[in-house]
């Protein structure tokens, strides 16, 4: 099972060209399952709904988010596909499996307000503090994830035209405008920040450096937003996502047309970018019971 699993896994990288972190995931979720077969002492993924069928209901037992079962679903049912083309089943059994409806669950945004305070939290008289602030502005200034935003080059910046370059999802490009502000403190950034994380003679492609002078981590960006978001004073459960939300919404509030919204955020279908007109009839309606005499 196990080599069925690195098959599958070299597929999705080299011929569906999908990124690391997406066949990690698929990964993953296909280990969970072939350590549920073991338990069963079933020796091979087994051409039987019945069995995947009740692995699912396992997963609802331990309480897995109706999310994450989806997504295993979603997991499986590439994997049997993959397992009929290549002639290792003659059956699929996942064609008789059906995917839990998917709950809407609002994103976390921050307010305009709330960006302000957190983007006033880093000290831009020292080095990190500028390329801190460098970092939320362009974060929320163009939607981008934060593994856009970690490979992000030098090479990529167009500042002149007002554009930036980024490489989503499957590999999909993109161009994105980026506002005056955030192109002013890159421009400060490159000048002033950069340099002093660099050794002697040391050439680095991507953008935003850690102060060892190395590529900024997923992780890395997560912790010292975490620490930002304290010294705002915010007490939601921020990640860097939450400003890719908040990019999204302050656009929609502001009234900008669903499809440029997509676009800006790489969306391949629209019914993914269409939560955030959700976000943005709940604004209204705070602002119309806030506001109207007979609300």
């Amino acid at each position: 099972m196990t080599n069925q699993i690195a098959d599958f896994k070299r597929y999705l990288l080299v011929e569906k060209g999908l990124s690391q972190n997406t066949v990690s995931s698929y990964t993953r979720d296909l280990m969970k399952f072939k350590a549920y077969l073991e338990q069963q002492k079933l020796a091979d993924f087994k051409q039987d709904r019945f069995v995947i069928l009740n692995f699912l209901a396992t997963l609802k037992a331990q309480a897995m988010a109706n999310n994450s079962v989806i997504r295993m679903v979603s997991s499986l049912r590439k994997f049997y596909r993959f397992l009929l083309e290549t002639e290792q089943i003659t059956i699929d059994p996942m064609q008789q499996v059906d995917s839990p409806k998917k709950q809407q669950h609002l994103p976390q945004v921050l307010s305009q307000a709330e960006v302000k305070r957190l983007l006033a939290v880093p000290d831009t008289t020292t080095a990190l503090g500028i390329r801190d602030r460098t970092i939320l502005e362009v974060l929320y200034a163009t939607g981008l994830r934060v593994s856009e935003l970690t490979h992000l080059k030098l090479a990529e910046l167009h500042l002149s035209l007002g554009l930036i370059q980024t490489l989503g999802k499957g590999d999909k490009e993109r161009l994105i405008p980026i506002g005056d502000v955030a192109i002013e403190w890159i421009k400060r950034y490159l000048e002033t920040s950069r340099p002093t994380f660099l050794k002697a003679g040391q050439s680095e492609p991507i953008l935003f450096l850690n102060h060892y002078g190395r590529p900024f981590t997923r992780q890395g960006i997560w912790k010292n937003l975490k620490q930002m978001v304290r010294a705002a004073g915010i007490e939601k459960d921020i990640t860097p996502h939450t400003l890719r939300h908040s990019f999204a919404t302050h656009l929609l509030e502001n009234g900008a047309d669903l499809r440029v919204v997509q676009e800006l955020l790489g969306h391949a279908d629209i019914s993914t970018t269409q939560i955030y007109t959700h976000v943005s009839q709940k604004h209204l309606r705070e602002v119309y019971d806030r506001y109207h005499p007979r609300a």
